[in-house]
């Protein structure tokens, strides 16, 4: 049986790399290393991370709340080191994205920006890189919007699977009127995500959504109640009693499937994958507790 498990953990592993791969072209004239190094000269903020082995959920907290938690130099590295410890965590099933200080993100820090204009091509490719890799996490990722999600902090929620919004919450793709398109891969996302019409509205229109037009847009999945105490807790709850109750193995090859069919150009290919993929939790532990436990006419009940 460890065999069993041994070769699903090199398999998710493959895959996930050669999706990767496919999406983002590492081999750019342009190094991720030399990029990184320049964005760390842009101080200020902090990307924290916090690992909860035993729900299973990591919390991603952007922290320069003086500043709205725009994103410095500094904030992009420290994400992109988030996403690393991520693609190590083995016991991971959901990720919640949030900011310090009642707002999610205003976008980049405008004295980052001003010092930064001859640096646009470098600051995308990594944002593109830390972002892709992101959203193609083994994990169930979740934007929780707090107040503003503007701009850039707009883009930052599309590289999660879901999108929870705060009562209280604004998100909106404002780049246009700041004489700018989007930098960190939105506009590929939002297309993907709500198709080539919806994206064109929100993108040009440079709307600010509230909750409600949000979630009626498809953009939002999600609005926690009003009075809620604790919209962290109540975001963890969701996403615990939606996506990741199951185990852990499971729930990670289901993404990582998902994964490679959304990205892969060949139909047998995907489809290929994703037997194998199968066939690695066929007789696996979980399926054997499971019928151990008579579970399969015993799902919990949606209201």
């Amino acid at each position: 049986m460890p065999l069993r498990v041994h070769s699903m953990k090199d398999t998710l592993i493959r895959l996930y790399n050669y999706t990767c791969k496919r999406i983002f072209h590492h081999d750019s004239p342009l190094c991720l290393h030399t990029i990184r190094n320049e964005l760390l000269r842009f101080e200020g903020g902090s990307v924290d991370l916090q690992i909860d082995n035993e729900t299973g959920i990591a919390v991603m907290t952007l922290n320069n709340p003086r500043k709205m938690n725009a994103m410095t130099g500094k904030m992009m590295v420290d994400m992109s080191d988030c996403v690393h410890e991520l693609e190590q965590w083995q016991e991971g099933k959901g990720l919640i994205l949030r900011g310090e200080g009642g707002n999610l993100c205003t976008g980049g820090d405008l004295c980052f920006v001003k010092k930064a204009l001859h640096f646009g091509d470098e600051m995308a490719i990594y944002q593109h890189d830390t972002l892709t890799r992101l959203l193609n996490l083994p994990l169930i990722s979740v934007a929780l919007i707090q107040g503003h999600a503007l701009g850039g902090g707009a883009e930052l929620c599309t590289a999660c699977d879901y999108r929870v919004m705060s009562p209280g919450g604004r998100i909106g793709f404002v780049q246009i009127k700041m004489g700018l398109t989007t930098a960190w891969g939105a506009a590929t996302r939002l297309t993907k995500l709500l198709g080539r019409r919806k994206a064109l509205e929100l993108l040009c229109s440079a709307k600010i959504l509230l909750p409600s037009a949000a979630l009626v847009s498809g953009l939002v999945d999600h609005v926690l109640p009003e009075g809620c105490e604790n919209e962290l807790l109540e975001t963890q709850k969701w996403l615990l009693e939606n996506f990741i109750a199951f185990d852990a193995s499971l729930m990670r090859a289901i993404k990582s499937q998902v994964v490679h069919a959304e990205h892969a150009a060949d139909v047998a290919l995907a489809l290929e994958k994703e037997r194998k993929l199968f066939v690695q939790t066929w007789g696996g532990p979980a399926q054997l507790k499971a019928l151990a436990a008579n579970i399969k006419h015993k799902a919990p009940l949606k209201s």
